[in-house]
């Protein structure tokens, strides 16, 4: 039995783990799911300030409001980013991240560092161009989604504060990360940004590695896949 921690993704929100919920709580996991500020049923406090920094306060005041310890640290795709700001401040409650596909980002990088700069770049032009300077266009979901899961998420997927992605994070803490796992999806297809995560787990220490046979969303496109993996990951450590 965990206590897991969900650090969410991009233009999405708690409500996206619908599907996980029942699976998580039947096997005997307390989930704990925070909405960032400005996504999902927070997006009336969106502002051009929110950044990486306010969503990682936003995890941190979960753990520490709800006095979890021993966690298990879910970060999906950008939640990557706000879970490993919330590993180092907050290490002693931490007792392993599990990375979605998700980017792990080294002290002083930023989510934009990550990605190729064609994107970046796009994603700041879409910015401008339909979000008032500082509000990302919403991505669009994986090919691969069901019709009716795109009819389901896409009415509540919100635009990402731009900030989010270009804050650099700083990692202070002297302590080593708690013990981390890569958990990389094989069909994300063109301009996969997230296999040199997966890459960088197999060849460092302190890492384990597994694949599962899903596009970026597993959690909604085949739970009970994600569901079995997650299992097998949180009983062998």
């Amino acid at each position: 039995m965990a206590t897991i921690v969900l650090a969410h993704g991009a233009w999405s929100a708690a409500w996206a783990w619908k599907k996980m919920r029942p699976l998580l709580h039947s096997a005997g996991h307390e989930f704990f799911s925070p909405t960032y500020t400005g996504l999902g049923h927070r997006a009336h406090l969106a502002h051009r300030d929110v950044d990486l920094s306010t969503h990682i306060e936003d995890v941190i005041n979960a753990l520490e409001f709800e006095d979890l310890t021993d966690v298990t640290l879910l970060g999906h795709s950008y939640g990557g980013m706000v879970a490993t700001g919330v590993a180092d401040k907050a290490r002693s409650r931490i007792r392993r991240v599990i990375y979605l596909d998700a980017f792990v980002p080294k002290d002083g990088q930023s989510l934009f560092d990550l990605v190729v700069p064609k994107a970046a770049t796009n994603m700041r032009a879409g910015a401008t161009e339909e979000g008032d300077g500082w509000r990302i266009p919403i991505n669009p979901m994986p090919p691969d989604t069901a019709p009716e899961d795109v009819a389901w998420a896409g009415p509540r997927r919100r635009p990402q504060p731009i900030k989010t992605f270009e804050q650099k994070i700083r990692l202070e803490s002297r302590e080593p990360p708690p013990p981390r796992h890569y958990i990389y999806a094989k069909k994300n297809g063109p301009g996969d940004v997230f296999r040199q995560f997966g890459e960088r787990a197999k060849s460092e220490a302190g890492w384990t590695y597994d694949e599962i046979d899903a596009s970026h969303n597993p959690h909604i496109t085949c739970p009970d896949v994600l569901m079995a993996l997650l299992t097998r990951i949180m009983a062998s450590s």
